[in-house]
């Protein structure tokens, strides 16, 4: 069974960065397209970032492009989310995700994602 384990997360400043990481055990890591989450209290969970099983392909949510990176390292069964210039509202529940190769799956899509998870808590503070 894949398994994913988030770290990463933290309490920060608006302003400050953070580097979250995805830790991917039980199959071929560079097989999976993977991608980030979040969940803000009262809010439906959002989609952030997805990358290729060989991280030449990458796609954002417009509300994080150009302050957030995704990159993985499939040396290491290691993905990783780069946030810098963080906000007040960026404060969730990160979560990362992986998928089973197939065609047509959408980058934002949640039930394109056969693993998941349990998510590192991210506070941004004013």
């Amino acid at each position: 069974q894949v398994q994913l384990v988030e770290s990463g997360g933290g309490v920060v400043q608006a302003g400050a960065s953070l580097r979250l990481s995805c830790a991917l055990s039980g199959n071929t890591f560079s097989r999976y397209a993977m991608g980030w989450f979040r969940q803000a209290p009262g809010k439906e969970r959002e989609y952030l970032a997805g990358i290729s099983g060989s991280g030449g392909m990458t796609n954002y949510a417009d509300s994080v492009r150009g302050r957030f990176t995704i990159a993985r390292d499939n040396a290491k069964n290691t993905m990783y989310l780069q946030m810098d210039s963080l906000k007040p509202e960026d404060t969730a529940v990160y979560y990362c995700a992986a998928e089973e190769p197939r065609y047509g799956s959408s980058w934002d899509r949640e039930s394109d994602y056969d693993y998941w998870g349990q998510g590192t808590q991210v506070t941004v503070s004013p």
